[in-house]
């Protein structure tokens, strides 16, 4: 039996209608003439951003959930201030359009597809951009979510003066591809994306105002968007001046680099150099060549699995750089497993190699005797070259580094050493610093300061157990002396390079050595002893006992006087007093030995030490040694032999009062020590 509603000839017509209404407005959704609407729409598009849009042939709408709209010709211009004419102009353009979101205002595109576009990018220090979609072009929310972009061939430029970026980049799709741009444009922004790489770019240009160039293959999906988790596959080689780039990887976020992995190898002339492209503070090094794996999580970039060589030493290690923070931080643990000392030279503002005046003198094993040298007499021997301490203010570091085997360093004996760099508002520390030296160990901090100009500078140091027979490797004849020597350094200054922060330094110095041997063949030099030197050529070097040694120096803007200066053996008593001038880099001391022997063919007298730090000087002081002279002469009129007894030594010294001297010595500010003046002896 029909139901009697069903069965109305009012309702069948009703129902006639409404279908046929749904037929007719489905059949104009599909047929609709959306080109007619492409003059109001440019108008009105223009309008709202206050520059010029225009769908230039056709407008074609498919209507969805996701809507996709294309264009056959699309020019949308730049601002005025704009250095390019267009934002966007390309032959074709076709992309995804949400349309909820368009509701309150805000555009989500998740995939775009330009087919032979010219792109023009801006951005200006005040916030200014050419892509804010709107008249305010200081809004950063105009600006359009893109998910996937899809591109064949074309140009982009992108200028952002802040930035001191100034780049233009040519890409183009290769037709052989497995990827070819119809399936690409398909491509939804969920999709895998092909680890093959059709897309190729060249890049010209600068970046933090320094000329580079790149180029490289990606896939064939550029993915802008923040919220997708695929990544597609990237090569780059870049270069800027002697730094060349290799990475091969991928990404997830092109736009921002975030969920980038990648393997990486940079070779280039000085690691500083990086700071001006990545705004990370290195010291200076030699040449270098790095590998690893380089990642990018959020704001962190992390580059792990690090080996290469600066200059001679190897390198290895792992380090990240958080710029999230206002100032970015770096971190990490370096190692060596060889450290060449020359590779060392750039970080103190030394040249790569240098040559010690000295070197071949102490080779030798003999102290070099007065003379000019006026080729060398203004060398400088201390570090002049200013360090480029102002830009540690750019960012904050927690970085150790250790080294197991530091080699090719004559003139100091460095076996290992290790570091903790920290960085923070300016102020650096080296905390713990420390260094095995001769045997021994060299323990402390240095402190730089550069929120003050010039820099200041704050350092504290221990020598402990240092080897005398191991210390001064060159000169062959100490290597059969024995003893162990410790100190203390407490300096401050101000200054932008070693040579200031030394020549302005004050505080304390000193050494002291306890019982052990030495070489005889030092002691009878110093002491200019006739006889002993002839039984040196004869007999060979002998070892004497030493009771004790010790030095303090008190230093005040930068001149070091001397407070004690004794060395005390079996054979002589050696007294000494003067400065050493670390602004000039002059020495004045004078050493004033006191045998306990007897012998002849003595000359003793002061031993004067003089000139620079690039060209020492030591000799007898003359005026002292012609006395001696003179009467050795007289004598020698009335009787050759008697010119002997002038030389013949009564050895008036005695034994020094070891336990006062090394107590001045080892606390050198210690008021009722220094209040004596003196070296006492007995």
């Amino acid at each position: 039996m029909k139901s009697p509603l069903f069965s109305s000839p009012l309702l069948r017509r009703l129902l006639i209608c409404f279908g046929g209404l749904l037929l007719v407005l489905i059949l104009v959704v599909l047929f609709f003439p959306w080109d007619m609407l492409r003059g109001p729409i440019n108008r009105y598009v223009s309008n709202e951003l206050g520059r010029r849009f225009e769908i230039t042939e056709r407008l074609s709408v498919d209507l969805g959930r996701t809507t996709t709209v294309r264009f056959d010709g699309l020019e949308i211009a730049n601002p005025d201030w704009a250095s390019e004419p267009y934002l966007v102009k390309a032959k074709a353009a076709e992309f995804n359009l949400q349309l909820f979101p368009l509701l309150a205002g805000k555009i989500n595109l998740p995939r775009i597809a330009l087919f032979e576009p010219q792109i023009g990018l801006q951005i200006e220090p005040d916030g200014r951009r050419t892509w804010a979609l709107s008249r305010d072009t200081t809004d950063a929310t105009a600006a359009p979510s893109i998910g996937v972009l899809t591109v064949d061939q074309g140009v982009l430029k992108y200028r952002a003066s802040k930035q001191g970026a100034d780049m233009t980049a040519l890409f183009s799709l290769n037709p052989e591809s497995s990827v070819s741009q119809s399936s690409a444009i398909q491509s939804s922004a969920t999709q895998s994306v092909t680890p093959e790489l059709p897309l190729s770019y060249k890049v010209t240009g600068k970046w933090n105002s320094e000329s580079f160039t790149a180029s490289g293959r990606t896939g064939g999906v550029l993915q802008l968007g923040r919220d997708l988790t695929t990544s597609f596959p990237i090569e780059v080689l870049a270069q800027t001046g002697r730094t060349t780039l290799k990475a091969s990887g991928t990404v997830e976020n092109l736009q921002e680099l975030s969920g980038l992995n990648a393997a990486f190898d940079i070779q280039g002339r000085n690691l500083d150099e990086l700071y001006k492209l990545a705004g990370v503070v290195l010291p200076s090094t030699p040449p270098y060549k790095l590998r690893g794996q380089i990642s990018k999580r959020g704001q962190v970039w992390s580059t792990t699995q690090i080996q290469g060589v600066l200059g001679k030493s190897d390198l290895a290690g792992d380090m990240s750089f958080d710029t999230s923070q206002k100032t970015p931080l770096l971190t990490g643990k370096i190692r060596s497993k060889i450290l060449d000392f020359d590779d060392l030279r750039p970080v103190i503002g030394l040249p790569v190699k240098s040559v010690a005046a000295v070197s071949s003198t102490l080779k030798a094993g003999t102290l070099p005797v007065q003379k000019t040298v006026a080729a060398n007499t203004q060398r400088r021997v201390l570090p002049t070259a200013a360090l480029d301490l102002v830009k540690l203010k750019a960012m904050n570091a927690d970085v150790t580094y250790s080294a197991l085997d530091i080699r090719h360093i004559d003139e100091l004996p460095l076996d290992k050493g290790s570091v903790h760099v920290k960085l923070n508002s300016g102020i650096l520390k080296l905390e713990p610093l420390a260094l095995g030296i001769a045997g021994g160990s060299l323990a402390g901090q240095i402190t730089i300061d550069v929120n003050v100009v010039p820099a200041a500078f704050d350092t504290k140091f221990d020598l402990r157990a240092v080897q005398l027979n191991k210390l001064f490797p060159t000169i062959e004849n100490t290597k059969t002396s024995f003893g162990k020597i410790s100190g203390q350094v407490g300096l401050k200054g101000r200054g932008n390079s070693m040579a200031q922060m030394l020549g302005s330094a004050s505080g304390d110095v000193a050494v002291l050595m306890g019982q052990g041997e030495i070489s005889n063949i030092l002691m009878e030099f110093m002491g200019l002893d006739g006889g002993e030197v002839i039984k040196f050529f004869l007999r060979g070097d002998r070892n004497v006992q030493l009771r004790c040694a010790a030095a303090a120096f008190e230093v005040k803007q930068g001149l070091m006087a001397s407070k004690v200066i004794l060395l005390d053996t079996s054979d002589t008593v050696i007294n000494g007093s003067g400065q050493i001038n670390l602004a000039n880099e002059t020495l004045d001391m004078v050493l004033k030995p006191e045998p306990k022997d007897k012998s002849i063919l003595s000359l003793r007298s002061p031993l004067k030490i003089g000139g620079t730090f690039a060209v020492p000087t030591a000799g007898p002081d003359k005026a002292a040694l012609a006395g001696r002279a003179g009467l050795a002469i007289a004598l020698g009129v009335i009787n050759p032999l008697l010119a002997l007894l002038a030389t013949v030594e009564t050895g008036p010294g005695k034994d020094a009062n070891c336990s006062v001297a090394l107590g001045v010595a080892a606390n050198p500010k210690s008021k009722a020590q220094a209040a004596a003046g003196k070296t006492p002896t007995q």
